[in-house]
């Protein structure tokens, strides 16, 4: 390892390499920034990664013919340049992700990550995303890391040695920071409905946003939870501070908290750091089906842009338009569905817009993606209450999932079930 400018870290980077970029917050923006500053000199590098926290100046339109992102899951700073064109949308499954480097189908040039300073033993910490990066260094041509003073040392499969790092820039630059917005009513009651489905001692598995934030509230008041999760956040250093998660009753990693990577504010990361309570894993261990059905009561949060009354889920699109991407969902989905007594749960606000669009449709919009099929979608929660879709026909379906629409669209909902015959 040698310790380097910026400049210099990324100079070997040439016209028509392919690059890695660690994701979320974790997203090492010096580096980012050196390379942008060449994008004269550059043209058609690759830019492969997740969802990553930031402004991603790689991104811009001025950068179209210098870099061209491969997105792994569309971040909001990525919307407008895969829908514009100037970026690549590949949808693949989260545990799926390391494999498309360990087996060559997206060769690297070089990676880019963001790493705390080394140990007495000469090993750095991924700290706040282990994700693919975990798979891809060993792979990638030339590993460039930015030793990090600000970044937390996470523990598990979490380290890099120095010897595996080819160039390095130092810096103090604390993880991007990820503030949850305060959710209304509606997701309270969301949120209500959904902790009444996790009995204690239950493994969960939940994301960001304003819904999982209302069920964390919601979940104060139960006992010996566990996590096994892609994203870790503040919510679940709240409930370990509550006292009810505490890992006692997993059938595997008792008492850790398993996550891949982690978005949220300094509490979070002072958390996690150097705290052998959470256990950081790539995500093909903690995405992997068999690995999620090991858990008796696993609890699988995830939520949805729409859904059609057969069960259909679209979560990566609106119409046409990409918005995120398959991501964990679908993972998640089904290993909770196999574990012996798990729930797997879609929960989303019966409306859009303002109150003005119905999430329950009657078909999908067209070009809409589905992420999850209506044969794996289980237990869907709105507001206005639970519909169970397992084992149920077609009819049955729509008559459970227009009783959870707002009361505004069932009317309209039931006259178009019975125009398609669903009723």
């Amino acid at each position: 390892m040698r310790i380097v400018s910026a400049a210099e870290a990324v100079a070997g980077i040439r016209s028509g390499h392919q690059i890695y970029v660690q994701a979320a917050a974790a997203a090492p923006s010096v580096l980012l920034d050196a390379l942008v500053a060449r994008a004269d000199e550059l043209h058609d590098v690759s830019v492969v990664h997740m969802h990553i926290e930031g402004p991603g100046p790689h991104l811009a339109p001025e950068m179209a013919g210098h870099f061209r992102h491969r997105a792994l899951f569309i971040g909001p700073n990525a919307r407008a340049a895969v829908n514009e064109g100037r970026a690549e949308y590949i949808p693949v499954f989260l545990s799926d992700t390391p494999h498309l480097f360990t087996s060559g189908l997206i060769p690297l040039d070089a990676i880019l990550i963001n790493v705390s300073p080394p140990d007495e033993h000469g090993y750095c910490s991924l700290g706040t995303s282990v994700e693919a990066t975990y798979a891809a260094i060993p792979v990638a041509r030339t590993v460039i890391a930015q030793l990090n003073r600000s970044m937390p040392r996470t523990l598990g499969e979490s380290f890099v040695h120095i010897n595996d790092i080819d160039l390095a820039v130092e810096v103090d630059i604390p993880p991007y920071e990820h503030l949850e917005q305060p959710g209304g009513e509606v997701e309270r009651r969301i949120g209500e409905y959904v902790a009444d489905l996790v009995p204690d001692g239950a493994t969960i598995q939940m994301g960001i946003g304003t819904i999982p934030t209302a069920v964390a509230k919601a979940l104060h008041g139960k006992k010996d939870l566990g996590v096994h999760t892609e994203m870790m956040t503040d919510v679940v250093v709240d409930l370990v501070e509550a006292g009810v998660i505490t890992g006692m009753r997993k059938e595997r990693n008792r008492g850790k908290i398993v996550a891949t990577f982690m978005m949220g504010t300094p509490k979070l990361y002072r958390f996690v750091h150097d705290n052998p309570m959470v256990e950081m894993r790539p995500t093909d261990f903690t995405n992997d089906t068999h690995v999620i059905r090991s858990f008796r009561h696993m609890i699988a949060i995830n939520s949805a842009i729409s859904i059609d009354l057969s069960g259909q889920v679209c979560a990566d699109s609106i119409g046409w338009r990409l918005y995120s991407g398959v991501g964990g969902q679908m993972d998640f989905i089904r290993g909770a569905a196999l574990a012996p007594e798990g729930r797997a749960i879609i929960a989303l606000p019966s409306t859009a817009a303002g109150g003005q669009v119905s999430r329950i449709t009657p078909l999908l919009e067209a070009g809409a993606g589905v992420v999850t099929t209506r044969a794996h979608v289980r237990t869907v929660v709105t507001e206005y209450g639970v519909a169970e879709l397992y084992g149920k026909s077609i009819r049955e379906r729509a008559r459970a999932l227009i009783a959870i629409a707002h009361p505004d669209f069932r009317d309209e909902l039931i006259a178009q079930a019975r125009q398609t015959h669903y009723l």
